[in-house]
């Protein structure tokens, strides 16, 4: 385990250094073995932080680990109390060339543009160190990257028992791709919130409610880092109104098999006697979203192109 108190050492700083004058990031495989064990200690300090799905390693802001550290000290007992004190100087170096290192972006106004799924990812990283109280997201889209579903999970534990919020909102999509619910029900098990939206709505970050993250480009390779309060604050309240009229979901009883299953045979039963979409919602006690989502899964399933096909299909089977 980690020593709370641990400074780095000559050549870990040395290293993280040379990341920094790098880029910012590394990949993994790009690593001398000799250097290895000193990687260790720089993911162990929390100066890097790794991610399997990409294999790549993201040097993190010193200030982030200061905090840390200086807490650990401090409960060491009041002999350690003056070397507590020191610890932002002890990293001062390391700040200063953290702030002056050089970045995969340009500038626009009061936004920053990066380049490359990489560099987003590290600015992004980066960001959720920096910024730790609420992080908000719009996921567009159907299933979620099941290759990274540690990555994401144990980051957002760590988020959270740090004391910050998660709230996150989907497509309606994501309820049918088992992974995605899966993923889902392991992120609200550790505190997670996340929802589903039936409209279309595009990708979307803030972090503290003082920067946004949005895309740049069709195709997401390029993000645009906001900073403007205006523009944030419009896209928080943005935000707040798709929350509103997302719908919540059970995603442990759904990954579990149980969630919507009986509802659904519920609203087939229904649509097979003729009901409408609006009368199922009245009967069932549900919104029409809802029954709209039920229904669109049970198309899946049934292969119909049309309500009208559905339903005649579902009365054969019940004769």
């Amino acid at each position: 385990m980690t020593d709370p108190t641990a400074l780095p050492d000559p050549a870990a700083r040395e290293l993280y250094l040379a990341i920094l004058r790098e880029g910012g990031w590394i990949r993994s495989a790009d690593v001398p073995e000799e250097h290895a064990e000193t990687v260790q200690a720089l993911v162990g300090l929390g100066l890097l932080k790794p991610y399997a799905s990409s294999g790549s390693l993201s040097a993190i802001d010193p200030r982030a680990v200061t905090a840390r550290i200086s807490a650990g000290l401090r409960a060491a007992g009041t002999r350690l109390l003056v070397q507590a004190e020191e610890v932002p100087d002890l990293f001062d170096d390391l700040t200063t060339a953290y702030d002056s290192a050089p970045r995969r972006h340009g500038h626009t106004g009061g936004t920053q543009i990066v380049e490359g799924f990489d560099n987003i990812r590290h600015r992004v990283s980066q960001l959720a160190e920096e910024f730790r109280s609420e992080a908000l997201a719009l996921h567009p889209g159907g299933a979620r990257p099941a290759d990274a579903a540690d990555d994401i999970v144990e980051h957002a534990r760590r988020y959270l028992e740090a004391g910050g919020s998660l709230r996150t909102i989907y497509e309606v999509g994501a309820r049918y791709d088992g992974p995605t619910v899966r993923t889902a029900a392991r992120l609200t098990d550790v505190g997670c919130r996340i929802r589903l939206l039936p409209v279309p709505f595009r990708q979307l970050m803030i972090f503290d409610r003082a920067v946004a993250v949005i895309p740049a480009a069709p195709d997401n390779s390029s993000a645009g880092f906001v900073e403007d309060p205006t523009v944030v604050d419009f896209l928080v309240r943005d935000f707040e109104t798709h929350w509103q009229q997302a719908e919540r979901v059970n995603w442990r009883a759904l990954a579990e098999g149980s969630g919507d299953s009986g509802t659904r045979d519920q609203v087939g039963r229904l649509l097979a006697r003729g009901l409408t979409q609006r009368s199922i919602a009245a009967r069932l006690n549900l919104s029409e979203r809802t029954v709209a989502g039920h229904i669109a899964r049970l198309r899946e399933l049934h292969d119909a192109e049309t309500l009208f096909q559905l339903g005649w299909q579902m009365r054969g089977e019940r004769r």
